[in-house]
């Protein structure tokens, strides 16, 4: 392995992962944070799944979009922080080529997967909004099924031509990728040959995956506003963009660092390579974190169940009715929330 550094060599077995850059000696205490994020990647997806499977009332199209969202989050960031807490913690650096290939599909199918979950929450938000009294009859859960399932074949579609054209250049300079993982750019970069055709289709797929899912999620958005400012009061329009308020926070944390990670890698060389290599990562752990927290707090139904779950002092639980009929009220911080029993 000393050698692997300086002699050429053809198709690799392994790759090495430098970790970040110029910042190898404060690995053990960046992991810290990276591994923090992680728990609570796993704490709060789980959470999420386990809310919705119990509670009859969730399941209904915008919860089984979330739940979508929450097994995304886990596989994403599960296929990437395990090998960085590995450098960090162990110096286990080694990745096996074919790993590699793997690790690279898996990042990008289901970043485009979360892309796509993203659009179909806005969809579900815009039926919702502005045909309210139609939405259970066009949302069906077949129709339901059939987005989730074109959302999925989309990612795994647009992200197969990553490993494909990564596994057929040469390398014959070095086998050291300055990166945690192995992610598009980085890999081929290291290629003996003339990349365009991935570099090209990189820029294909960051226009398919998040230029088309953002114009259709402004367009979606133009119309539940148009919608909202229609309605009579001041309070009516509140509650309304309340009820999206969770969906645009999400969709904040998603597209700005990862558009920000895309156009820096592509465009910004002067920038310091540990800068590039700690935004990337930012975008695969930040979104899986946040998401689970955005709608805990921001989405009633959830917030109330995690309250009934774990009942704390200055919350007020009260049941009444019977069998089917049963409900609960949970009083938070002034607020009355009206869920089944």
């Amino acid at each position: 392995m000393s050698n692997s550094n300086t002699t050429e060599f053809s198709n690799p077995s392994t790759f090495i992962l430098l970790g970040i850059p110029g910042l190898q000696g404060v690995h053990v205490w960046i992991s810290i944070p990276f591994c923090t994020m992680y728990v609570i990647t796993i704490l709060g997806n789980f959470t999420i799944l386990y809310i919705v499977k119990r509670e009859p009332s969730l399941h209904e199209p915008m919860y089984y979009f979330l739940c979508m969202l929450a097994i995304t989050d886990l596989v994403l960031s599960t296929s990437t922080l395990p090998t960085m807490l590995s450098i960090f913690w162990f110096n286990s650096r080694e990745i096996n080529f074919s790993t590699c290939l793997t690790q690279m599909y898996f990042v990008h199918c289901f970043s485009a997967i979360e892309s796509g979950i993203y659009v179909a929450m806005a969809l579900d938000r815009y039926v919702a909004i502005c045909h309210p009294l139609r939405h259970s009859t066009i949302l069906t859960n077949c129709v339901v099924a059939k987005i989730a399932l074109a959302v999925v074949l989309r990612g795994a579609v647009l992200a197969l031509p990553y490993p494909i054209l990564a596994r057929q250049w040469p390398y014959c300079r070095t086998n050291i990728i300055p990166h945690t993982h192995c992610e598009h750019m980085p890999v081929v970069k290291l290629a003996c040959a003339d990349i365009s055709i991935s570099s090209y289709y990189g820029l294909f797929a960051l226009i398919s995956r998040i230029g088309l899912d953002v114009l259709f999620i402004t367009v979606s958005y133009t119309q539940i506003l148009r919608a909202i400012f229609r309605l009579p009061s001041k309070d009516a329009r509140l509650k309304t963009f309340g009820t999206c308020s969770s969906h645009l926070c999400a969709i904040l944390t998603f597209y700005i660092p990862g558009l920000f990670s895309s156009l820096t890698t592509r465009f910004a060389n002067n920038l310091p390579l540990y800068f590039h290599v700690f935004i990337g990562n930012l975008y695969l752990l930040l979104p899986p974190m946040l998401n689970p927290i955005i709608y805990g707090v921001r989405t009633q139904q959830i917030r109330a169940r995690l309250l009934r779950l774990f009942p704390h002092k200055g919350t007020e639980v009260v049941s009444f009715g019977s069998g089917s009929q049963s409900k609960s009220c949970v009083k938070l911080s002034g607020d009355i929330v009206l869920v089944p029993a």
